[in-house]
């Protein structure tokens, strides 16, 4: 987006086309040497393509994904410790979402994680050296949202900005004297209502009272 802002701020300049008024596109490649160890063609057409998983507490699956440098760190671990990547993968979720701005220190990692200590070290320092070589705060990607005080407000990777105008939905009725007086007499008439109701209800309960009286002296003649 930077380089159309600048592509459209030279054409507006100069009125014209210059050929370094050029967006970069990533040239595709063909011929690669490493295509059939990481896609071999073995594939077969599964029977069934859409797989529904329970939406169950131990169905779970962390957040955070293993990249290659991860794989080599594990697979060096495996030699001296029992480890498993979605282990792996799991503590340094919890590390991650137990941390803010500034990481979690290795006391309280002890305590967000269940592992060994000497496992837990390991870890830790791996995902310490790794946090500060990464340029973002967390190492789980998330989508970048607007902020409450306004200043990413020109950023263009920020998404679901809120609206800077408020959309009028209804037109707002004006409190004045004779609305508030109709409001009055709609409470006086439902207040009225109300209790011819209750001297309904107990009218007709004499009634019933009456005829089963009058039953009771019919049967007793």
């Amino acid at each position: 987006e930077h380089h159309l802002q600048r592509a459209i701020s030279a054409q507006q300049v100069y009125g014209e086309k210059r050929d370094n008024m050029v967006i970069p596109v990533p040239e595709a490649e063909s011929n690669i040497a490493y295509y059939e160890s990481i896609y071999p063609g073995e594939f077969k057409m599964p029977k069934q393509l859409i797989h529904i998983q329970p939406f169950s507490l131990d169905a779970e699956q962390p957040d955070y994904d293993m990249d290659s440098e991860d794989e080599v760190f594990v697979n060096k671990l495996k030699k001296r410790m029992d480890i498993s990547p979605l282990q792996f993968e799991e503590m340094i979720d919890r590390l991650e979402k137990g941390s803010g701005q500034q990481p979690v220190s290795l006391q309280e990692a002890k305590l967000l994680l269940k592992e060994d200590d000497e496992l837990i070290r390991e870890v830790y320092e791996y995902w310490i050296k790794k946090r500060k070589n990464c340029r973002g705060p967390s190492l789980i990607p998330a989508v970048k949202q607007e902020k409450r005080d306004g200043s990413s407000t020109n950023d263009p990777y920020v998404a679901f900005r809120r609206r800077t105008e408020k959309m009028q939905t209804r037109k707002n009725r004006k409190n004045d004297e004779a609305s508030y007086e109709k409001m009055l007499k709609l409470r006086r008439d439902l207040s009225r209502a109300v209790t011819i109701l209750e001297m309904i209800k107990r009218r007709e309960k004499s009634k019933r009272e009456l005829l089963h009286l009058t039953l009771e002296i019919i049967e007793k003649r």
